[in-house]
């Protein structure tokens, strides 16, 4: 397509909205993961981090069809997912000069892109269909909702500093994902259409359940693992 086409700015909107659409639970992990950093150095994680996972979410989109048929790839996501979540939760060491407790850039950023990356399995499909194969549409649209990314995690991370609850709401929010992951995954179809079967619910119904107790694993082990740190 053509940018004088007027069909070329339709499909350029829609790429837009959908990954505004599909940013929502990207932003929280972005702010999950710069709120332990310095002040100084969450802009920076926040930008590195949303204009790495955009550039990632591309190559992803490129590769959508056969990256989404490789059997247990959303289980290891899923996996990652309840890893990260988890780790999200746990408080940082302290350091011994002046008691604060701060992160590490680089481990805020590989957080941010690894969580980035599992959870775009999905909503790549949704991106790609947008850009009806065009590369060029593809591209110029992803990048210009970099600064929505950003806008939007940085908002909430002030929303965290002031509630600091809603970092639980993310790390299970994390979990629900995870589980809905796990159901997607082509090599447990089979399975899962039996247990469907067996419970007389539907997959999508049966998705719900699962991301649920992927939710209340991630906080029951975050809760575990706090109190064990604190009874050392």
């Amino acid at each position: 397509m053509e940018l004088t086409q007027a069909a070329f700015w339709l499909a350029l909107l829609q790429i837009i909205w959908v990954n505004i659409l599909l940013s929502g639970d990207n932003a929280v992990v972005i702010a999950l993961a710069a709120r332990a950093l310095p002040p100084e150095q969450q802009k920076k994680a926040i930008v590195i981090g949303s204009a790495a996972a955009i550039i990632m979410r591309i190559v992803l989109t490129l590769v959508a069809a056969k990256l989404l048929l490789l059997p247990w790839l959303k289980l290891i996501g899923a996996v990652l997912l309840v890893y990260i979540g988890v780790t999200l939760l746990l408080p940082e060491d302290e350091d011994e000069g002046d008691g604060k407790t701060h992160g590490s850039l680089m481990s805020a950023i590989r957080t941010i892109m690894i969580a980035d990356l599992v959870m775009s399995l999905d909503n790549v499909v949704a991106v790609a269909a947008a850009a009806m194969g065009d590369t060029t549409l593809l591209v110029v649209g992803l990048a210009i909702s970099i600064p929505l990314v950003i806008f939007g995690s940085t908002l909430l991370l002030k929303v965290i500093e002031r509630f600091p609850i809603i970092v639980w709401v993310g790390a299970a929010l994390l979990g629900f994902i995870a589980g809905e992951l796990l159901v997607g995954d082509p090599a447990l179809q089979a399975p899962i259409a039996r247990i469907d079967t067996a419970l007389g619910v539907s997959q999508h119904n049966f998705a719900t359940m699962v991301g649920i107790a992927g939710a209340l694993l991630v906080l029951a082990l975050g809760k575990i693992l706090i109190a064990r740190r604190k009874a050392d």
